[in-house]
């Protein structure tokens, strides 16, 4: 995110692109698929869904723009994983630019210290829209990105071995913490932690499994004595969500493995050599991940981050990247990636606007063009198309962003 990015062949002449840099184009416009994802949650697919509950279509869409319970994964789900991935990814063609600009290690190490505390504190601060007090949580994307970004950018400036060790002292670690946390006895009153009998009933862990459950594991307990140190409107007692602050630890495991795909992307090997260690990646990543959850060793559950987590979304990270280097980087393909480059250039801006200029942009529509202007389908699809009206301001805000090389970086 510190250097502008490589921009497609534009559709029409009077798209001038911004000044290239060493980053792929892939890059990018996976990023802006992530981003667009993320931004098209105003399409509110649920409402449209819950009025046409027939629709299987309506029904699948909408589940996969929400986030399952616990064990398992939506498409949703790998938004998070797939940014955090590639904020790894870009890390050595930013310390590739910067050295040869001569820029010194200490420079840039003290520069990527200082991004992290601003991610810190921006997702804090977006955590804290509308409320009284800030609110001092630390499971926001960006947040959970900056306290593990520092170690990356370290280990970033390390041989490609030490990314391995690493990576491997993160999962195995993490996994045996947890696995060595005492199983709450029968006796706990998960009613007291915001887990309802109903949902024990339908999504509980049994088993080894069960030191994963929902707040009542390890991170959960650290969190009622980390979260209370910080001034609140009532004391900590847990996450509705079962989101956490370790659980940055292995989000840093998802961005080591996208330190080690741009690392690769980086090498000298041949393009065949590399799309294959891509796709061979990528499958062992997934297979390892969901094995570890069929077994019963680790269940995959992205709230909490588990090491099968880890694994399985970033083996599916490591096969998106190899088809958009593939299609993108090496075919050329780029004119029809343009939407997504526009959005992935910009990814902070993308993040801060949706939010915190959706609900802003969606009124006004409403107060300008009235609501009967989206009821053209029917009412059941008002939603959709509010949704899809407000997606289109905010891409255009980035669009004139774009045309403008007005990229917001930290």
């Amino acid at each position: 995110m510190s250097t502008p990015p490589v921009t497609p062949t534009p559709p029409a002449a009077a798209l001038v692109p911004p000044a290239a840099s060493a980053r792929l184009g892939s890059i990018d416009a996976y990023r802006g698929f992530v981003m667009l994802l993320m931004m098209a949650e105003v399409l509110r697919l649920s409402r449209v869904a819950q009025a046409l509950s027939e629709s299987g279509l309506w029904r699948s869409l909408a589940w996969h723009q929400s986030h399952v319970a616990w064990v398992g994964a939506s498409l949703h789900d790998f938004i998070q994983p797939s940014f955090s991935f590639l904020v790894g990814v870009a890390v050595p063609f930013s310390i590739a630019s910067r050295a040869a600009r001569g820029t010194s290690t200490t420079r840039m190490t003290w520069h990527a210290l200082w991004r992290a505390l601003v991610l810190i504190l921006l997702g804090v601060f977006l955590r804290s829209t509308g409320r009284n007090l800030t609110n001092w949580t630390f499971e926001d994307t960006l947040t959970q990105i900056g306290l593990g970004y520092g170690f990356l950018f370290v280990l970033g400036l390390r041989p490609s071995r030490d990314h391995w060790i690493a990576l491997g002292a993160i999962l195995a670690g993490y996994w045996a913490a947890f696995a060595l946390w005492p199983v709450p006895g029968a006796d706990f009153d998960y009613a007291k932690v915001g887990v309802a009998k109903a949902w024990l009933d339908a999504h509980g862990l049994s088993g080894l499994a069960a030191h994963w459950q929902k707040n009542s594991n390890l991170a959960w307990a650290f969190d009622t004595w980390w979260m209370n140190l910080f001034p609140r409107e009532k004391p900590f007692l847990f996450n509705g969500g079962g989101y956490a602050t370790l659980s940055f630890i292995p989000t840093l495991g998802t961005m080591l493995l996208g330190l080690i795909a741009g690392t690769v992307l980086r090498s000298p090997r041949d393009t065949t050599a590399k799309l294959k260690w891509f796709a061979l990646a990528g499958a062992a990543g997934l297979l390892a991940g969901a094995a570890l959850g069929w077994l019963g060793l680790c269940p995959v559950v992205k709230r909490i981050w588990t090491p099968s987590w880890v694994l399985m979304s970033g083996g599916a990270c490591l096969w998106m990247l190899g088809l958009c280097h593939w299609v993108i980087d090496l075919r050329g393909r780029r004119t029809w990636g343009f939407p997504l480059l526009v959005i992935g250039a910009n990814s902070i801006a993308a993040y801060l606007i949706a939010h915190l200029f959706d609900a802003f942009i969606a009124k006004n529509l409403l107060t300008h063009l009235g609501a009967d202007f989206f009821k053209t389908l029917g009412p059941a699809y008002q939603p959709l198309l509010h949704g899809g009206a407000t997606l289109c301001v905010m891409w255009l805000l980035l669009f004139w962003m774009w045309r403008r090389k007005l990229f917001l970086k930290i």
